[in-house]
Order: structure tokens, then C-alpha cells, then sequence
């Protein structure tokens, strides 16, 4: 906890200067939510939350942001007259933070999120316009995979299948409990989908044997790799106010686990991470403090990253201020599609 606390930065740090290593992105997005309501204030409720999580990391075994620069950028404007159009316009906010030259963390808003961030690394220069080299792992209580949700292609229920569809290399799940039979037989069949199902990483029985295979698969992650956690991955218990709380879910050392477990592949590089599903709870902010606390998480996971050489900068420093180039990709594939 910062005694300087500044409001609406990540962990009330102050920021000086125009120099940036790490970004937090708020994106209060939500338009396709089918059962609880709140994620578009989640980002501020996490932020706000974030000034009361400790700085001190046992970890890294020092105080946060150690000497790095953490930005906290102003929140995405929510403009866009249709779905089409607000994805095009998440993804023209996310674009110039994947140069490369720092370290990208969107909060979430529904998990819509992740279509066009995945499209906005694009031009990463480990991508380099090829996202058959990006891995992207998920905890989450949902698969995601559906092919539309009450006729909508890019619902929040869709997000895992529209990456893919953009091109993914590789997905990696894990804390999936709810889920239809379409999306069991897309994870049957196709390859590129690796799933550890709560039923198995949660037994009773046997969940230490699946957990431990969980976190040996993520040791063997090699390239690109993005991290999106939708925080109803975690057992319900530890946050009631997401938009869909599932009973089952990953503890919350089991989240701190896996976190910890993607940043130290040897052959991986993480290019980026969003926290998403977060939804305000004025009377009870369990949610929005388990959610700021994984971001925490997964800052300090990033920083020994780069302390031990798995993350180094790709591009010349951009700081701030920076020029954006629209996307027109989803209006394209979405709208034009409809039209025709």
C-alpha cells in the first residue's frame, strides 16, 4: 500500500515522467454480458481497490514497481455505435502499447476484451503479422468456445473461439467447469486446444496428480505468449460479483500458481495479460481486491521476468504520448459481413 496514494493509478502509485516499462489499460467494456451486469465499472472498482494491496512482493522480496515505471493510462472512451465498431475501437487503444518497448495489462470488462486485444498484438514484433505464434492460456470458468450466444458470434461466451479464429497458435485453459456440449467436442477435436477441467484440477482424489501436469504443460510454453484471466476462473467464493460466479473454481494460490508458472517458462516470452470479468461490489469488494491482487500478481511475475532475461525490449522506448492507427478489421469481418 502506497502512503502517497495517488486515486485511479494502479496501487495509488505516482507517476513521473514520460518513460514507460509496464502500462495498465482499463477497458470498462460491456455489451454482450448475458447474466450479471457491473464489468463496465470493474476497472475503476480494481483500481480503486489496488491502493490498499500491499507493495512488497516475497517473491521478487522487494516492494513494487522496484525501479521500474508502472502507467496507468486513461480508461478506453467506450465510443463505437455499434459492436463492430467498439471492438475496432478497443483494439486502436490496445495497438500502440504492443510495440514491444513495454509491458501491456488491460482490465476488464466482459472477456470481449480478448478478440481485439489478440488482434491489436498483431503487430508485436514477436508476432510480426503471424498469430499462428502466439499462445494464449486462460484460466476461467468457461470455455468460451461457442459458436454464438443468443445469435451473437462475439459474445463474451465467444472470446476463446474468435481468437482462435483470428489465428492462435495454441490455447491453453484451465479451471473449466461450465461449458456445452459444442464446445467439449471443438475441445475433442481440435489441437490446438489443451483443457484442464476444475472436475479434474479440483478433485478431491486425484486434483494434486492434475494440477501438478497443469503447471509441467506450462513449463513447456515456448514463443509469444498472452495470459487472460477471467477472474470467475477462481471459486466463486473469492469473487461474488463477477458476471457469472461458478461454484469449483481455482483457489486463489492456484491462480498465484499458474501466474507464476506462465512468466517462468524458459522459452517463453510473455507479451502481454488482461484481468477481466471484474464487476463493482460497493458493500463487499472481495472481487475487485482478488482482482487487483492478481494484477499485482502478475506485474511482480513480469518484473522477475525480466530480471532473469525472459523479457527485453523489442522496440525503441515510446513513452506516453502515443499516435494510433484505426482498425477497421472487426467493422470489416462483422458489419460488412451482415450487410452482405
Amino acid at each position: 500500500m502506497s502512503e502517497d496514494s495517488v486515486m485511479g493509478n494502479f496501487l495509488g502509485l505516482p507517476e513521473t515522467g514520460d518513460d514507460v516499462d509496464i502500462v495498465v489499460l482499463p477497458l470498462p467494456y460491456e455489451l454482450t454480458t448475458s447474466y450479471g451486469q457491473g464489468t463496465a465499472q470493474g476497472p475503476a472498482a480494481c483500481l480503486a481497490a489496488s491502493a490498499q494491496v500491499e507493495l512488497y512482493d516475497a517473491e521478487l522480496g522487494a516492494d513494487l514497481p522496484t525501479s521500474l515505471r508502472i502507467h496507468t493510462a486513461p480508461e478506453w472512451d467506450g465510443e463505437g455505435r455499434t459492436l463492430a465498431e467498439q471492438l475496432d475501437n478497443i483494439c486502436s487503444y490496445l495497438g500502440p502499447w504492443f510495440g514491444g518497448d513495454c509491458f501491456p495489462v488491460a482490465l476488464g470488462g466482459e472477456h470481449g476484451i480478448l478478440p481485439p486485444l489478440v488482434q491489436a498484438a498483431l503487430h508485436h514484433p514477436l508476432i510480426d503479422g503471424d498469430l499462428s505464434r502466439l499462445t494464449v492460456v486462460q484460466i476461467d470458468a468457461h470455455a468460451d468456445l461457442r459458436d454464438e450466444l443468443d445469435g451473437e458470434p462475439y459474445s463474451h461466451a465467444c472470446a476463446a473461439g474468435r481468437s482462435l479464429d483470428l489465428g492462435i497458435g495454441r490455447l491453453l485453459q484451465v479451471g473449466i467447469r461450465a461449458y456445452s456440449k459444442q464446445e467439449a467436442e471443438l475441445i475433442r477435436k481440435d489441437e490446438r486446444i489443451t483443457t484442464f477441467f476444475a472436475r479434474d484440477t479440483q478433485s478431491p482424489t486425484y486434483g494434486q496428480e492434475a494440477w501438478s501436469a497443469w503447471l509441467a504443460t506450462l513449463s513447456t510454453l515456448s514463443g509469444p505468449v498472452h495470459l487472460t484471466i477471467d477472474i470467475d476462473g477462481l471459486d466463486g467464493s473469492l469473487v461474488p460479483a463477477t458476471g457469472t460466479p461458478v461454484p469449483g473454481g481455482l483457489s486463489f494460490w492456484q491462480a498465484v500458481e499458474t501466474i507464476q508458472a506462465v512468466f517462468s517458462a524458459p522459452d517463453a516470452v510473455i507479451i502481454s495479460a488482461d484481468v477481466n470479468e471484474i464487476a463493482a461490489q460497493e458493500d463487499a469488494p472481495l472481487t475487485e481486491f482478488t482482482a487487483a491482487m492478481l494484477v499485482s500478481k502478475v506485474i511482480a511475475s513480469h518484473i522477475k521476468a525480466r530480471n532473469e532475461g525472459r523479457w527485453e525490449a523489442r522496440s525503441t522506448a515510446k513513452g506516453k504520448q502515443r499516435g494510433t492507427t484505426a482498425s477497421t478489421y472487426f467493422t470489416e469481418h462483422i458489419d460488412g459481413s451482415r450487410r452482405a
